[in-house]
């Protein structure tokens, strides 16, 4: 089973022609196990999850004290 994935310290990198990113993921079992695989994003998704993320950056600034 698999319990999360992370990011994989790669360069996202973004086709063009295929109009979608490809992010290098980890994903995790319960075993200890870990496989790669990669997320691979059309454009809407790319913007909702660059959203996502700055509003995390925020929440993460805010609660260590600094202005966002």
């Amino acid at each position: 089973m698999i319990t999360h994935a992370t990011p994989v310290r790669r360069d996202i990198t973004y086709d063009h022609d295929e109009q979608q990113a490809t992010l290098p993921i980890a994903l995790h079992r319960l075993d200890g196990t870990t496989e790669t695989t990669t997320l691979v994003l059309d454009p809407a998704q790319l913007e909702v999850l660059y959203a996502q993320m700055d509003r995390a950056i925020g929440m993460r600034e805010a609660a260590a004290g600094h202005p966002a």
